[in-house]
């Protein structure tokens, strides 16, 4: 077995030698013979004369080659207390005939689809039905509100957008239908069709004319072949926060896509194909693309859908009742679900109650994993708690202990090394590196290797403006942090304005928009803060405008309620204060990480430019009493 350093230099030496033999683990209509091209885009382009299907490598293969009776997906509700379970051969025929029936509503390749839809099984039999028509799908996180999912409409232009009547949540349900109504009434453009799953526990009014049943969109349809696309067609587009407010289409394409899953789940994750495979996240996000949906099915595992959460449905030991009946051999999730477990079952009583020995290792991603939380799964579950760093545009992992290769030593608060094809840097303002120990920003030298994102959805121009301009010759991340003398990677958080919510990338520009569209408010500014639990949370500083005669607490409690509204539940926006005025330089920007620094507790200087340092005694007060 051959270490994760000799795997790195190897790649490094010829990347493209390096990621052509990884091809040949997957199945191609024409194998490619050309690697890594940069003459039409800097960060790279892979596998330009490879022709494929993603959906067929996800399902057909594995049919084709005589496993077609394995289980594929597993839909677990912890909500409803159902099950349903696929193998391969159903997985299939449930696709082609959903791929069928978009085709009879006119969807071609090329074509968007926009699935607003909760963790039930139709959810992935739609995105693998997309990918087999070379159509680009577009999952948009049931979480979010109707204008984000306006927004998103108008940027893809769907043809066709795939919902259902609800979501389920502890205690609630989401009334997704009357979200996409109010989506499309504030969209410019207009879906040619609209298709709605009715759920029992909260059926929709369908419209005459606009909406089509779920049950009566796939009566009849003839089930489609997968159809051979260029390996650089997009796959799909996922959308993620930026710093200008506005969301950023990030673009997979699938040769390199799938060509850095099937890797990543061999030498990061460690899984053989029969083994089940479990990321507990949501489709919506990029870990349910890559880990719920196309990882596991390319690589051959039977993959989990859960529909609940961590603690409250019923309890904090669902994923362990979770894990042992369904045998799982790997754990994906965040470390906010895990701090969530930890706080309602300290002493891991209620996993200690489940039979847990097919459980191999537990990943943990989406923000920073604290090492009192590591330790304490550690120690309970005996077993490899690896942490590791990504991003939606990296679309799998940068940075992590591959269990693949020989075993790294662990370092708590480190996600160890770059895994291949990463040449991570830690660069200062003037793009040079900086030694070990010191901190900046953290870039990966050009090419980007098989996977990562080639583009923004028509918005070439700010791909490269958000990852390329600042560090010419690099990828920034967006995050800073530093290497240490034996090269292992220290992530210490975001150095832009985006802030992450227990996993959930969200623009403070995003929501400062929608607190600043309330009518009794001047000015405000919002800031990530740590929490125990989420690692970070939004709190909003409100200026209010001249003659507002209502009590601070009436305005704090409709804005709380606005941000609910606009943005949606997801930001976790619970802390407001009002304060005379913002403390700025006198060149009149925020001073938003002196700000951050005093809500976090940590040592701040305070900048020679301020214009008004009483302004920011007055925040410290108004924090220190919070």
């Amino acid at each position: 077995m051959i270490s994760q350093r000799e795997a790195h230099e190897r790649c490094a030496s010829d990347p493209s030698r390096f990621w052509l033999e990884a091809a040949q683990a997957i199945s191609w209509d024409r194998m490619p013979t050309i690697g890594c091209e940069t003459r039409d885009s800097p960060s790279g382009r892979w596998f330009a004369d490879g022709r494929l299907n993603a959906c067929y490598n996800a399902v057909d293969r594995h049919v084709d080659a005589g496993r077609g009776e394995q289980l594929a997906l597993v839909q677990v509700s912890a909500i409803t207390g159902s099950e349903s379970r696929y193998t391969y051969r159903e997985l299939r025929d449930e696709v082609a005939r959903v791929a069928g029936a978009l085709q009879r509503l006119g969807v071609v390749a090329g074509d968007r689809v926009i699935l607003y839809m909760p963790m039930v099984p139709e959810a992935v039999f739609a995105m693998l039905a997309c990918a087999r028509l070379g159509a680009i799908h577009s999952v948009v996180f049931g979480g979010f509100a109707a204008r984000e999912l306006a927004v998103r409409i108008d940027d893809a232009a769907p043809r066709v957008v795939l919902s259902a009547s609800c979501g389920l949540e502890p205690g609630r349900v989401v009334d997704y239908h009357s979200l996409l109504v109010r989506a499309l009434d504030l969209a410019v453009h207009k879906p040619a069709h609209c298709v709605v799953l009715q759920r029992e526990q909260s059926p929709a009014a369908l419209r005459r004319g606009l909406d089509l049943d779920w049950h009566d969109f796939i009566d009849g349809a003839v089930a489609a072949a997968p159809v051979s696309m260029p390996s650089q067609a997009p796959l799909y587009v996922l959308y993620t926060s930026g710093t200008t407010g506005k969301p950023k289409g990030v673009v997979r394409d699938t040769g390199g896509y799938l060509v850095a899953l099937e890797w990543s789940m061999q030498y990061v994750f460690d899984t053989a194909p029969g083994e089940t495979f479990w990321a507990a996240s949501d489709i919506g996000w990029v870990v349910g693309h890559s880990y719920i949906v196309y990882g596991p099915l390319v690589h051959g595992c039977t993959t989990i859908l859960f529909e609940g959460k961590p603690v409250g449905t019923p309890d904090a030991g669902t994923y362990w009742r979770v894990v042992e009946r369904h045998r799982v051999n790997t754990l994906f999730t965040a470390p906010t679900a895990l701090r969530a477990i930890k706080r309602e079952d300290p002493q891991g009583l209620l996993m200690r109650a489940s039979q847990l020995d097919s459980l191999r290792a537990l990943f943990l991603a989406g923000e920073r994993a604290d090492p009192d939380t590591v330790r304490w799964a550690a120690e309970l579950l005996r077993i490899p708690i690896v942490d590791h760093w990504w991003q939606t545009e990296t679309g799998w992992p940068m940075v992590a202990n591959g269990l693949g290769f020989e075993r790294l030593p662990v370092k708590p608060g480190s996600p160890t090394l770059p895994l291949p094809g990463y040449a991570l840097e830690v660069l200062d303002a003037d793009n040079q590196p900086l030694p070990a120990g010191k901190q900046g920003s953290l870039a990966v030298r050009l090419p980007l290797p098989p996977g990562c994102l080639p583009s923004l959805w028509n918005d070439e121009r700010g791909f490269f403006d958000a990852y390329l301009r600042e560090h010419p010759g690099y990828y920034r991340t967006g995050d800073g942090g530093y290497l240490d003398e034996d090269g292992y990677v220290f992530v210490m958080g975001r150095i832009d304005d985006v802030i992450n919510v227990a996993g959930h990338r969200l623009s403070t520009g995003e929501l400062e928009q929608a607190i600043a569209g309330h009518a009794a408010v001047a000015e405000c500014a919002v800031i990530g803060v740590a929490d125990a639990l989420k690692g970070t949370v939004p709190l909003g500083l409100v200026v209010l405008k001249a003659g507002i005669t209502r009590t601070a607490a009436e305005i704090v409690a409709e804005l709380i309620a606005r941000v609910r509204e606009e943005v949606g539940p997801v930001a976790s926006f619970q802390r407001c204060h009002v304060v005379a005025r913002l403390p700025k330089t006198r060149s009149g920007k925020v001073l938003r990480a002196t700000m951050r620094a005093i809500a976090d507790g940590r040592p701040y200087e305070i900048p020679a430019t301020i214009e008004d340092p009483a302004a920011l005694e007055e925040i410290r007060s108004t924090l220190d009493s919070r």
